[in-house]
């Protein structure tokens, strides 16, 4: 880690992958608030959730999370 630049490495990239939305903009509300992550599907590629407003319960986003390692299918 670079000390002069907290959160990188020395190469520049972001020593961070994922992100979570911890407050989103409702359109329902007409504010932007607390929301909860639930879980949709589990895909191939990643893991889809959704973003709901904790005040009125409206899907306010959507996100993949993509699976760091592939697990093998079972036949």
């Amino acid at each position: 880690m670079n000390p002069h630049r907290p959160g990188r490495s020395s190469n520049g990239q972001a020593a961070y992958k994922d992100f979570d939305a911890t407050s989103l903009y409702c359109p329902r509300c007409r504010q932007a608030g607390p929301v909860r992550k639930r879980l949709l599907l589990v895909l191939p590629q990643g893991d889809e959730y959704e973003y709901l407003c904790a005040r009125c319960g409206a899907s306010v986003g959507m996100k993949i999370e993509k699976n760091a390692k592939q697990d093998p299918l079972l036949y």
